[in-house]
Formats: C-alpha cells, sequence, structure tokens
C-alpha cells in the first residue's frame, strides 16, 4: 500500500484560469503535493505575481499565457511544456464565463461565446492533453462546472446550458478514455468568496438567502475546492471517473 495516497509527485498539472480565485487556489493545494503546477491565463503581469507568491511558499510553478479560447496559443502551450517539463499528467479546466441575462436581452453569436469558452475550449484542451497521457497510460483531466448545471434560477440560461455540456463531455471523455488508464470528472462548486463575487459576499439578502438554501449555511472559502482537487488528481481517486463532485455546501441535498 503507497504511503501517501495523495502525493503528486513527479506530475505535472495545467490549471487554467489560476491566477486567481478557484484556480489559484487548486494550483496551491496541487503544489502544496508536490505537483508541478503551470499556471494560466491571459495577463503575463498577474500570472508572474501568483507564481512568485506560490515560489515564495517553496512551490514549483512555471507559467502558460495564453487565451484557452485560441486553439492554436493552446496548442503551442501544451507542446511547449510537454517538451520543458517532460509531461502533463493532469489538466484542470477551469476557466469559466458568465453574462446573466435574460433569453431576450442577447444578441445572435452571444450563446457562440458562452459555449466556446465553457465547452468549446475545455474539449479542445482534452484532446491535447489526452494525447500524452495515452502514451503514459496514466492521466487525470479535471473539468469545473457549477451546481446551476442542475439547479437552475432565470437570466442565466446561456451559462447553466453550457455548464451542463461541460458535465455531459465530461461523462462521454471518461468513457472513451477509461480504459488506456486516464480518469475524466468534473467539480461543481456552490457559492464561493472569490473575487468576482466580492460584491455579492456584502449582500446581506443573499447571504440570508444563502444561509438558508445551504446546509452549511455559508459561503464558501477558496482553500475550501483544493480537497476535491487534489482527490482527484490523486492515485487516491484511481477508480473514481465519469463523476461530477459538488462542493456545494449541502446546497443540492438541502431543500
Amino acid at each position: 500500500m503507497k504511503s501517501n495516497l495523495f502525493s503528486l509527485a513527479g506530475r505535472v498539472a495545467l490549471i487554467t484560469g489560476s491566477a486567481q480565485g478557484l484556480g489559484k487556489a487548486m494550483a496551491e493545494g496541487l503544489a502544496q503535493c508536490g505537483a508541478h503546477v503551470v499556471l494560466n491565463g491571459r495577463s503575463q503581469a498577474r500570472l508572474s505575481e501568483t507564481g512568485k507568491e506560490l515560489e515564495s511558499k517553496g512551490m514549483s510553478v512555471s507559467i502558460a499565457t495564453f487565451d484557452v479560447a485560441d486553439y492554436d496559443a493552446a496548442k503551442r502551450a501544451i507542446e511547449d511544456i510537454e517538451k520543458a517539463q517532460g509531461s502533463l499528467d493532469i489538466l484542470i479546466n477551469n476557466v469559466g464565463y458568465r453574462n446573466r441575462r435574460g433569453i431576450f436581452d442577447f444578441q445572435p453569436g452571444d450563446m457562440d461565446r458562452m459555449l466556446n469558452i465553457n465547452l468549446t475550449a475545455p474539449f479542445e484542451l482534452s484532446r491535447l492533453a489526452v494525447r500524452g497521457m495515452l502514451q503514459r497510460k496514466w492521466g487525470r483531466i479535471i473539468n469545473v462546472s457549477s451546481v446551476v448545471s442542475q439547479i437552475a434560477g432565470p437570466g442565466d440560461a446561456t451559462y447553466v446550458a453550457a455548464k451542463g455540456g461541460l458535465e455531459s463531455l465530461t461523462r462521454a471523455l471518461a468513457s472513451e478514455f477509461g480504459k488506456d488508464g486516464i480518469t475524466v470528472n468534473a467539480i461543481s462548486p456552490g457559492f464561493f468568496e472569490t473575487e468576482p463575487n466580492a460584491h455579492l459576499v456584502q449582500d446581506r439578502a443573499l447571504l440570508s438567502w444563502l444561509s438558508d438554501r445551504t446546509a452549511l449555511g455559508r459561503w464558501a472559502k477558496p482553500d475550501e475546492i483544493r480537497g476535491a482537487a487534489i482527490f482527484l488528481a490523486s492515485d487516491a481517486a484511481s477508480y473514481v471517473t465519469g463523476h461530477v463532485l459538488a462542493i456545494d455546501g449541502g446546497m443540492l441535498a438541502h431543500l
């Protein structure tokens, strides 16, 4: 029996959208368990700042600056990671885009952008990353979905549809690559205190609703997503694939 099922020593992980928020929290978690983490985003300055912060804590990180919706840039980045690090073992598709509006407020083409970032980009990145994983007969792909894929509210149809598609993609890829030693799972976050949600955290009415709507009765801290990412990326989850793991404080289970 392995002494540490959660060890990621020797593994290389690419986490998209990891300069801040949940992506940064997952990056720090995987790095704490021994992985070399490749940080991704579109801002070189912000990535450099996050990279220096993690390196100051003794973590092994590097940077890949590219837009996940740019296929050619993503392809070059994956190739560069494989060349520089020798492998890409773990891919976390974390980047997301949301535009809360009623369906009649959207213009033709708006849905295309929503799907391109939230569904097409994870599909293409997975296709690029899985080639090396197939050669090594080991790999982990983790998609970041949302609880709204299962419980929707008004004014969010495009995002809900895109995340629902991402969860279906997760199951499809798990089915396709399971016999090759590659697992594909999804994390479904609930309400987290991230930078984009800063203004919502101060909303007393929302906090009251969240207190009633979740079993734990509070917002989640970004660090509370780390355990799920570490688990799904490690050998501890070697027989887990095609699964959507909700990190939602009991929202889906609570009336």
